[in-house]
């Protein structure tokens, strides 16, 4: 066997003290990251403008399939011509917001709008809020829902005498939270057709 030419050093020794030293810090590192967490993933991204808790990722937005929207469509049934999800009153749990109309297959049937949330007894998808009630004949276009607030545009009527095919007035609109109730705005460079 040949000898080494430096001197053997006190540390390159394992003793006792070194293995207790190891498993303390293995352990130390093992604890702390029991108590140190990430967030929660997710593996879809928020649209923009949207705001979602890690508290609440886990609860799906209401969806729209078996809900009895308030709508008079005789023979046909109600429609979801389009629809969104986001957090509108801030509280971590997403609601849905449908454009429904009756399938009729002539004219231009009007349009609802209706805001959606989860019930907390059961998880039933209820109606919470009408934002353009059908009675009202308005057709909703460029729907969208950002930052906490419903966007559309609301093709309407200036008279009974305007046919249903050809709405004569449009108008942008936008609804808001407000801690009680939904507050419709209209910017102020709003135009009829």
């Amino acid at each position: 066997m040949q000898q080494s030419a430096v001197p053997e050093l006190a540390h390159t020794h394992t003793r006792p003290i070194h293995w207790v030293a190891t498993a303390t810090a293995v352990a130390g590192v093992v604890a702390l990251s029991s108590v140190v967490q990430p967030g929660s993933a997710t593996a879809a991204q928020a649209a923009p403008g949207t705001h979602t808790t890690s508290a609440h990722a886990a609860v799906p937005p209401p969806g729209t399939t078996g809900v009895d929207f308030p709508l008079r469509c005789g023979p046909v049934q109600a429609v979801v011509a389009k629809k969104a999800t986001g957090d509108l009153d801030g509280d971590g749990r997403p609601e849905t917001v449908a454009v429904v109309h009756c399938d009729s297959a002539m004219g231009t049937p009007p349009d609802g709008v209706y805001v959606l949330t989860r019930s907390t007894d059961n998880g039933t998808p209820r109606i919470v809020a009408t934002l353009v009630d059908p009675k009202d004949r308005l057709t909703v276009t460029d729907f969208s829902l950002r930052a906490r607030t419903v966007g559309a545009t609301l093709l309407g009527y200036s008279s009974d005498a305007v046919p249903n095919c050809c709405p004569d007035l449009k108008t942008p609109v936008e609804w808001h939270w407000n801690g009680s109730a939904f507050i419709r705005s209209t910017p102020a460079d709003a135009h009829s057709v």
